[in-house]
């Protein structure tokens, strides 16, 4: 049974940093492509950051560009979202998740919540004075 659990969310202040990690169990991971999602009070759900497994190539949207950085540990079933320069639109609870379809799409395409076949239970993260 794959398990995803997401930890390091919390309370940061504008232009602050976290590190969320996500803990992967009953999978191989080194796979699968991964994906970080977030999904803010009233808004859809929405890819943030993808890494691929055949050659970790990584996808960002364009609103953490420069900022969150996706990385992977396939040893330690652990996958990152360094998060740099916070601000309060980046509030929201944070998902990781194991993309098991369009394999043969673009990854930008390929980051979104209709590539998803396992999801985590989220970390929220809060941006706030």
């Amino acid at each position: 049974q794959v398990q995803l659990v997401e930890s390091g969310g919390g309370l940061v202040q504008p232009g602050g940093s976290l590190r969320l990690s996500c803990a992967a169990s009953g999978v191989t991971l080194d796979y699968y492509t991964i994906g970080w999602f977030r999904q803010a009070p009233g808004k859809e759900r929405e890819g943030v950051s993808c890494i691929r497994s055949s050659d970790g190539s990584t996808y960002n949207v364009e609103s953490v560009k420069g900022r969150f950085t996706i990385s992977r540990d396939n040893a330690k079933k652990t996958v990152y979202l360094q998060m740099n320069s916070l601000k309060p639109e980046d509030t929201a609870v944070y998902y990781c998740a194991i993309l098991s379809y369009g394999r043969s799409w673009p990854l930008g395409r390929r980051c979104a919540p209709l590539s998803v076949g396992s999801w985590g239970q989220g970390t929220q993260v809060t941006v706030s004075p």
